[in-house]
């Protein structure tokens, strides 16, 4: 009882007063399934990438935290391949710093803000976290390139236009596949170098 009541407070609020850049909702009238979007930050590889998540709010909300995850898939040293976070609000005490006064719209803030300033010492992707504190170029490169691919609207809404651009600019895009090919590889001989030092 708890839950639904206190849910409906969250969601009303999130409604009428949403953070910057966020907006959550009910996912078909399902009380315990939400679906919440982040609009990338500015100055941030993640600008004007619009991200989608899911929360999974358990039986024992607010003592226990709910489950999120992206289902846009985000180039970040803290956010999995599956769009599992690791980020300590997400968890109980001890490893974590869930509390019950906590809410939802505080945990997307601070998903977001983690998405603008990535805690490269707590990671989940080991080569993203190494990438981002060695060679910070590339990994804001990985993470544009990724943003523009996955989490872009415009490209989703012209996607005739997108087709003609392509078969005008094939040759265009090769080349930056080989260079994305390449950076990896770059990548991979410096962690081998530093290793060997």
């Amino acid at each position: 009882m708890q839950r639904a009541s206190r849910l409906k407070r969250e969601l009303s609020i999130l409604t009428t007063e949403p953070p910057p850049g966020i907006t959550c909702w009910q996912n078909e009238d399902q009380l315990d399934d939400l679906r919440a979007q982040i609009l990338g930050g500015a100055d941030t590889p993640y600008e004007k990438g619009i991200f989608n998540l899911e929360i999974v709010v358990p039986e024992r909300y607010p003592f226990e935290p709910p489950k999120i995850r992206f289902l846009t898939p985000i180039y970040h040293p803290n956010i999995d391949s599956a769009g599992r976070i690791c980020l300590d609000v997400l968890k109980l005490p001890p490893k974590g710093a869930w509390r019950p006064s906590l809410n939802i719209s505080t945990l997307l803030t601070s998903i977001q803000l983690l998405m603008a300033e990535p805690n490269p010492d707590d990671p989940l992707m080991a080569d993203i976290s190494s990438e981002y504190k060695y060679n910070k170029q590339l990994f804001l490169l990985n993470a544009k390139e990724w943003t523009e691919k996955y989490a872009s609207q415009q490209k989703r809404a012209s996607k005739p236009l997108e087709e003609k651009i392509n078969q005008s600019e094939t040759s265009t895009t090769n080349d930056s596949t080989t260079q994305k090919r390449k950076g990896s590889s770059i990548s991979k001989k410096e962690k081998r170098s530093r290793l060997d030092s």
